[in-house]
């Protein structure tokens, strides 16, 4: 039995329409109506917040019949295709440059194609975990308060004031750690090449493999995912599919004019190209997942929620790093790599030093309120940087926030030491089933009122 028909389901389509219209009529040539930048990107936006609305209610309902792990590295690779479709675009103009001059020719402020689509990968990787982490922290508070006052139960966000993960998400933690690594070779570099296409790839598939062997479980299902998740097996499954897809059709119809319409918009305003492209394109592409996210954290799934925005930095960091240079070497017909200047090598390694950290906090899997306090505060240093100081300072701004970083990730290190083999063994070979033993008698032996959801 499946209940009532859920209204919000069709609410949130109908709210995508006209935004994918438009969209889709731009990319095929139909007849549509021009809009001024400020308008087209509301438009845009609104149709996004309805596809991660979709997006939401089919994650969780696939969770009947996959594991929710796998369900949300789904979920995040759809709701990152807004970046995708960004970074795919500066990444075939910089191989058209590249075919035509033999080389990526230097333009002030970094603002020529090939500079551009690593500056909108590592902006947007940046935003995910200096506004998006804290963010969750920032709603799941938000939304234990609102139930405490409601008279409902906590969440894991209460216990010990943080957002306790499953030790199911240590897959996410380790292989997040181990493409970050990697990463940290790439700024001692002068190209994104092939092989690095070859071992990011590889370590997402790996990734990937891993999730598939976690067992799907009875989720706890409410609202539009519960109708979705009580039909029988043949209609929610084709369901699911049908949701997963109009999500994604909708994004990829919306993403890159939702962009287009806050950086014309920032232009008529006079922000400067190169900023736009950093900051203000990823927070439009990042948006899907944001939303998702909070409308998790909302509904006192915080784990969840963590685990989406962390998927889809696994995600970013190595499927979408990995598939740059293919896509630049397709459009310059050539085998050599993307090229990356000085300013790029600086801006990669901001990006792995914060990554680092980011992983450093999480070995206890956990995200507690200072760790996220401290993600805010240096990604805000870096951002009001950018916007404030000359390109010379802000290297060097960069380069100081990299070295911080990179301290305080190996203080956490040795710290958490001990913690260190225990979550690389969990996420790489402990069988998921021991895993799920594991929590429930970690829960079991919490005091009663630091019991959450996740």
């Amino acid at each position: 039995m499946t209940g009532r028909f859920p209204a919000q389901l069709p609410i949130a389509v109908a709210a995508a329409l006209p935004g994918t219209y438009l969209g889709a009529a731009s990319y095929l040539g139909l007849p549509h109506p021009e809009l001024a930048p400020a308008l087209a990107a509301l438009v845009y936006g609104i149709a996004i917040i309805g596809a991660a609305f979709v997006l939401s209610w089919a994650a969780e309902a696939a969770q009947v019949d996959i594991s929710a792990g796998l369900a949300l590295a789904v979920l995040a690779l759809l709701a990152v295709l807004p970046e995708y479709a960004v970074d795919f675009v500066f990444s075939f103009q910089a191989g058209q440059i590249y075919a035509a001059e033999g080389h990526c020719p230097p333009s002030e402020g970094g603002s020529t194609p090939c500079a551009l689509a690593l500056a909108n990968m590592t902006g947007a990787n940046r935003v995910l975990v200096g506004v998006g982490w804290p963010l969750v922290v920032a709603v799941a508070s938000l939304a234990v308060w609102r139930s405490r006052r409601h008279g409902g139960g906590d969440s894991a966000t209460t216990h010990q004031g943080c957002v306790q993960m499953p030790r199911a998400l240590s897959a996410e933690v380790v292989f997040l750690g181990i493409a970050t690594l990697y990463s940290l070779t790439l700024p001692l570099r002068h190209t994104l090449t092939l092989v690095d296409a070859v071992v990011l790839v590889a370590i997402f598939c790996a990734y990937a493999w891993r999730l598939s062997k976690a067992p799907a479980e009875e989720p706890d299902l409410e609202g539009t995912s519960a109708w979705v998740g009580g039909l029988a097996t043949v209609a929610r499954r084709v369901t699911v599919g049908g949701l997963f897809l109009v999500a994604g059709l909708v994004i990829l119809a919306c993403a890159e004019h939702f962009a287009e319409g806050l950086v014309q918009t920032g232009e008529g305003l006079g922000v400067d190209p190169f900023i736009l492209v950093q900051w203000v394109a990823p927070l439009a592409s990042e948006a899907p997942e944001l939303i998702v996210a909070c409308l998790f954290a909302w509904r006192l799934k915080a784990a969840d929620s963590l685990g989406t925005l962390l998927s889809s930095k696994v995600n970013q960091w190595t499927l979408l790093v990995g598939t740059i240079p293919i896509v630049f070497a397709i459009s310059a017909g050539t085998t050599d790599g993307l090229p990356i200047d000085a300013q790029q090598r600086v801006e990669l390694l901001l990006t792995a030093a914060q990554s680092l950290f980011a992983v450093s906090i999480l070995i206890t899997l956990a995200l507690t309120t200072r760790g996220a306090l401290a993600l805010f505060v240096l990604f805000a240093v870096q951002f009001f940087g950018s916007l404030l100081l000359d390109t010379d300072a802000d290297r060097i701004l960069n380069l100081a926030l990299s070295g911080v970083y990179i301290a305080l990730a190996v203080v956490q290190f040795v710290k958490q030491r001990h913690l260190l083999a225990r979550t690389a063994r969990d996420g790489l070979v402990t069988p998921f089933d021991e895993l799920e033993k594991a929590d429930e008698e970690m829960s079991r032996d919490r005091p009663a009122g630091d019991r959450g959801s996740a």
